[in-house]
């Protein structure tokens, strides 16, 4: 029977909450058994960027990273962001290790090609995770704490998408874990209503997304998130949650499943 295993992907809105956040790590370190814990970042790349008068450009919700706005991302999420988190774990009791997925190369990627005519500059599409070196660390007592930068083994640092750094981090070690995933967020979870807040939908599997996606229910940045949630199930992940960030026991938030 294989040991559980749970992760917890934390967005950007929640970093930048220091009340928020820190109660996010106490109930994180409360998390019995094995732990990873994924994070975003981009408001604070963006605020960063903007002090360094670097613009910022978006297209469809996603970052596009040129030359300047590569080392802007790789200092606030690799450095800044990352490196307080293992900080505030220590000071909760729990033996944190930062990482991007150059760092024992756990996490490969290829630069994203041009898509729709958009060239999204340093943007990882994920080749693999490493499951095997990441539970090597688990299994030695470390709590990996995992950064949205991977590598494309050529010597470049690439931005990834957090959602999907859970996802495959998650896919990854399900071969050694019964693993569940946590997207927590500022939401109690996917909502019928964008205007009711406890308008949360219980379960989603394939079917009802493609019902969902084609009424307008599921939309914009909540798309990726639930694709990457279904993509981790496919792949063997026992339990996906996207819920809000003060409740990241499993019990509360909306259920992905097939």
């Amino acid at each position: 029977m294989k040991q559980k295993l749970t992760i917890i992907k934390v967005g950007g809105a929640v970093v930048e909450d220091e009340a928020q956040l820190a109660q996010l790590l106490k109930d994180f370190a409360a998390i019995e058994g094995r732990k990873v814990l994924v994070h975003g970042g981009g408001r604070k790349a963006t605020k960063m960027a903007e002090r360094l008068g670097i613009e910022t450009q978006m297209v469809n919700g996603r970052r596009i990273t040129d030359a300047a706005m590569l080392e802007v991302v790789t200092m606030v999420y690799g450095g800044l962001v990352n490196k307080h988190l293992v900080a505030c774990l220590q000071a909760n009791g729990i033996n944190a290790i930062g990482l991007t997925g150059a760092d024992g190369n756990v996490i490969h990627s290829q630069k994203r090609p041009l898509k729709d005519g958009i060239d999204y500059g340093f943007v990882g599409d994920v080749d693999k995770a490493d499951g095997d070196t990441l539970s090597r660390l688990v299994e030695a007592g470390f709590t990996p704490i995992m950064a949205p930068l991977t590598h494309d083994g050529k010597g470049n640092i690439l931005n990834t998408n957090a959602d999907t750094i859970a996802s495959e981090t998650a896919k990854a070690l399900a071969k050694h874990y019964d693993v569940t995933l946590i997207f927590a967020f500022e939401k109690k979870g996917v909502l019928s209503n964008p205007d009711d807040d406890d308008a949360v939908i219980a379960t989603i599997t394939h079917e009802d997304f493609v019902r969902y996606k084609e009424s307008g229910t599921i939309s914009g940045g909540m798309l990726p998130k639930v694709e990457n949630a279904l993509a981790a199930v496919d792949a063997g992940v026992c339990r996906v949650i996207i819920t809000h960030a003060t409740a990241i026991d499993g019990q509360h938030g909306t259920v992905i499943t097939k």
